[in-house]
């Protein structure tokens, strides 16, 4: 058990590294949208939502989501420590808001939709905290439904490429040992060790 705790967290932190430099790019594109077209802000938030998915995909475990936001948030802070509450603040709300679903099920059920459904009500909320925190009075009702439609949609977006790089790292067997049954309902026959699905 020890060994496989160690092989989890170092493969979190190597998904939470890579997550962390890609935060650190769409931090400036971030940045110059909300300088120039806060509406569209939402297009790029999806980023967000990457190392998370990508661990929850590849490894099936309660409490990945939110440890690969933590070190993503971390290692995007070192390299933009001007904004190094953003990227904590961001690493841990997503990662959080990644966990309460399958925390339902007790991290017991790990099936497609719901990672998409998911998904779309995070970026919702996430949404909601930056409309907020920017000034909801600045939009007419058109472009507040445009802000929204882009915070649920992006995040399907980039769900969808992290299900699709968990699938490649999978087949590598990286992981293999680590992963838990995709279903592992006591009334469900389960799927050990089943392949990741980019679908």
């Amino acid at each position: 058990m020890r060994n496989a705790s160690t092989r989890l967290l170092l493969t979190c932190a190597a998904i939470g590294v890579a997550g962390g430099l890609v935060f650190v790019v769409s931090g400036y594109l971030n940045g110059l949208v909300s300088a120039t077209a806060p509406v569209l802000y939402g297009s790029i938030v999806g980023v967000y939502f990457l190392p998370g998915v990508v661990a929850q995909s590849l490894l099936r475990r309660g409490g990945v989501a939110l440890l690969t936001g933590l070190f993503a948030g971390l290692i995007a802070a070192a390299f933009s420590p001007q904004w190094f509450l953003r990227y904590l603040g961001a690493g841990l709300a997503i990662g959080l808001l990644q966990e309460l679903p399958f925390l339902v099920s007790r991290y017991r059920y790990w099936r497609s939709w719901v990672f998409y459904l998911a998904a779309a009500i995070a970026g919702i909320i996430f949404g909601a905290g930056v409309y907020l925190t920017i000034g909801a009075e600045q939009f007419s009702a058109s472009l507040g439904v445009v802000y929204f439609a882009l915070f649920a949609v992006s995040p399907i977006i980039f769900t969808w490429l992290g299900r699709v790089i968990a699938s490649r790292i999978d087949k590598t067997g990286v992981a293999r040992g680590l992963q838990r049954e995709v279903d592992r309902r006591p009334d469900s026959p389960g799927s050990v060790d089943a392949p990741v699905t980019s679908a």
